[in-house]
């Protein structure tokens, strides 16, 4: 398009380095616009419409839309307003002028990573099951497992709403009467992770989600936030269908 802004301007924008830098993306032909693969520098393009991938994956073009990893600690409730008055997530965005909402639920008493946008698009696919992303939690259980445990999670624990299977589960630590477990899970049901294990005979005494599909909580600290850089968000958009 004759009058939009050029390409490799386009990316130095979006964060993906210096105009040079862009360019070099470009001639290695690692960039698609629209799913057209383009290694001339004269493209021009509208930031507001293209569709542009780098290395295959989806470059957020729309600087208004922000995408925010927080640590919730324990005691907050995973809404922007609590009528009820316990804390909520807003007193954690209270710096932003965005409209931002909580993508998923933690309950209460569970910490761990929660992700806040105003991405509708984003959200929506995030949420809905048929990209069934998965989400990892350490769980502090009471009780030593036993080593059977790993079979009978990933063939699935009946509930009293249905089976409950795993994809993933790993022994981290083991004491005498406690034990720290990593779960992989795709589904949402309400307390799923600690309904599994009450169903199993090994109460959780401490929940923290620390992955949400590829974006991890990392060295976060509780009550803290950090916005998503473009390599985090891109790979959360690729494994939406973004």
């Amino acid at each position: 398009m004759p009058d939009g802004v050029r390409l490799q301007k386009v990316l130095a924008t979006a964060g993906l380095g210096s105009r040079r830098s862009c360019e070099i993306l470009i001639e290695a032909g690692r960039v698609t616009v629209d799913g057209v693969l383009v290694r001339e520098l004269g493209v021009r393009v509208d930031p507001e419409r293209a569709v542009i991938h780098v290395d295959g994956m989806r470059i957020q073009l729309d600087t208004s839309l922000i995408t925010i990893a927080l640590n919730k600690p324990l005691g907050v409730v995973s809404t922007m307003h609590d009528p009820e008055g316990r804390p909520s997530l807003a007193q954690f965005v209270a710096n932003r002028s965005e409209r931002l909402f909580h993508v998923g639920r933690l309950d209460a008493e569970t910490e761990g990573l929660l992700l806040l946008t105003n991405d509708g698009e984003l959200a929506n696919r995030l949420a809905h099951p048929s990209h069934a992303v998965p989400k990892t939690y350490l769980a502090h259980l009471d009780g030593r497992v036993p080593g059977s445990i790993a079979n009978r999670l990933l063939k699935g624990v009946q509930l009293e709403d249905g089976l409950a299977k795993v994809d993933d589960f790993r022994v981290v630590d083991l004491s005498p009467q406690a034990s720290l477990v990593e779960i992989v899970l795709h589904e949402g049901r309400n307390r799923i992770v600690r309904r599994i294990f009450d169903e199993l005979g090994f109460p959780v005494e401490r929940l923290v989600r620390t992955q949400i599909g590829p974006i991890k909580l990392g060295d976060l600290r509780t009550g803290h936030t950090r916005v998503l850089g473009q390599v985090e968000l891109g790979t959360l958009m690729a494994r939406v269908g973004m």
